[in-house]
């Protein structure tokens, strides 16, 4: 059975959004070993010079690189990312099944972002929208589409 890590910097704090998490998690545990990898965010000051924030991109990115295995294949969310339809990321994900990957990571940074050497580790950079959204939603969207994605393969009826 695939397993998909979210492994994203940071943790929910509001409990409607733990709650939605937790939804969809026990969702897709039909379809996929899954798992949310909740990793610290870098401790700054308010207002970061660059080289502040090249510094918090870097220990996120040490972090986040030691969650992932050589053999992983690793989707790194990033707002230059490639813009999938939802039908377009389920064949991304049945591809990756069937050509032998047995663990997908899907990768959200911190508020500043992904460090070069994550994007550079990722087989493929996904913007969700060209829109902004709060880290915290976006992986309730992203696990949302996961399992709206493992939905279409199944041939389900919950994408319509």
């Amino acid at each position: 059975m695939l397993r998909v890590n979210v492994i994203c910097v940071g943790k929910l704090k509001e409990k409607y959004l733990k709650d939605a998490v937790a939804e969809y998690s026990k969702r897709l545990g039909a379809f996929c070993k899954f798992s949310v990898i909740e990793l610290d965010e870098e401790k700054t000051n308010d207002d970061p010079n660059e080289a502040g924030i090249a510094n918090i991109l870097a220990a996120e990115g040490r972090r986040i690189l030691s969650k992932i295995d050589r053999s992983d294949l690793v989707i790194a969310m990033c707002i230059e990312g490639k813009q999938l339809s939802s039908e377009k990321l389920a064949r991304y994900i049945s591809d990756a099944g069937v050509n032998g990957v047995s663990t997908i990571d899907l990768v959200i940074g911190g508020s500043w972002g992904l460090s070069e050497e994550v994007k550079s580790r990722a087989k493929l950079r996904l913007s969700m929208s060209e829109m902004t959204f709060p880290h915290q939603l976006a992986r309730v969207m992203l696990c949302e589409q996961l399992y709206r994605a493992f939905s279409i393969n199944a041939g389900t009826k919950y994408h319509k």
